[in-house]
């Protein structure tokens, strides 16, 4: 009787480890992260063909090898994040599980595997152009050593510092075509730059007491809640006249673009009347996120017609 319940457990235990394996791998890379960021590269590069009058199946080889070798330069930097923030992990709820927390896998073997999977990813993106492989290298710099290593933990201004990395990836996608960087790749990376402060204020505000726990200056902890929904509201303002930046995708685009940021202030607006600093900030951060892809994801399709 023993042994005839150890031989279905020891099963069901192998397949459990294999499971918390791959997702162990999929914490350890941030796919959430990962995922959003290859959208904004691709929507780079689909402009940058559609705008440079290329065609986009002579292309394809290069748009395969940019998306490869932007998906692992961005995971190889949040590898490195969470190598690095293995320490203050602990302290907050959001991050306890990550396999550097529970010790499920080594830091020798996170930092090989961020590493590897920059040199990888540079590799690929040299067989584009030199202009995206150094776009793609300063974004992980700045992501991994000035904002992780540094900004993170020891400036209110962090998340501001740490926006110029998350606004890369559309530079990445139009530089891997043209790397003469038109205007209208700067103007993704602005709207990418912007878009970024509100979003994470949002997500400081609902998780203030971890960040307070770890010691990490977020302006919620350091500012308190009022001024950094003032600060939300300021950052989504400034993002009004950007799309207009991208007039040449047309008129459609140009609506859509502005009832999404009008959207995102009354999300806030209306939010705020439930008088609850979580809710509030639970639904800005659900709204940035999908107001995100909705502009990435219209920027292609209305350039299709």
């Amino acid at each position: 009787m023993a042994n005839s319940r150890v031989y279905p457990e020891a099963k069901l235990t192998n397949k459990q480890s294999e499971t918390t394996a791959w997702k162990d791998f999929l914490a350890l890379i941030k796919i959430g992260i990962v995922n959003s960021n290859l959208i904004t590269v691709f929507t780079g590069i689909w402009l940058a063909i559609v705008f440079t009058d290329v065609k986009f199946l002579e292309q394809i080889d290069t748009v395969l090898y940019t998306l490869t070798g932007s998906g692992l330069i961005i995971a190889g930097s949040c590898v490195l994040n969470n190598f690095i923030d293995r320490d203050i992990d602990p302290l907050m709820e959001r991050t306890k599980a990550r396999p550097t927390v529970t010790g499920k896998v080594k830091p020798v073997r996170v930092a090989v595997l961020g590493f590897g999977f920059l040199l990888i990813g540079t590799l690929f993106l040299l067989l584009t152009t030199i202009t995206a492989t150094v776009i793609a290298l300063v974004g992980a710099f700045s992501y991994v050593v000035i904002y992780t290593m540094w900004s993170k933990r020891r400036l209110v201004s962090n998340t501001v510092i740490g926006s110029f990395s998350g606004a890369v990836p559309p530079l990445i996608g139009w530089a891997a075509i043209d790397p003469g960087l038109h205007v209208m790749a700067w103007s993704l990376f602005l709207i990418m730059f912007v878009w970024q402060p509100p979003h994470f204020y949002s997500l400081a505000i609902r998780r203030v007491e971890e960040y307070r726990a770890a010691g990490i200056p977020m302006l919620p902890v350091v500012k308190g809640f009022e001024v950094t929904k003032k600060h939300t509201y300021i950052w989504i303002v400034a993002l009004f006249p950007l799309p207009f930046l991208l007039y040449q995708i047309g008129i459609p685009f140009l609506i859509l673009a502005t009832l999404l940021n009008i959207g995102w202030v009354i999300t806030g607006i209306r939010a705020s009347k439930k008088q609850d600093e979580y809710k509030w900030a639970t639904a800005m951060f659900i709204y940035s996120i999908q107001y995100l892809t909705v502009l990435f994801v219209s920027m292609v399709v209305f350039t299709l017609f």
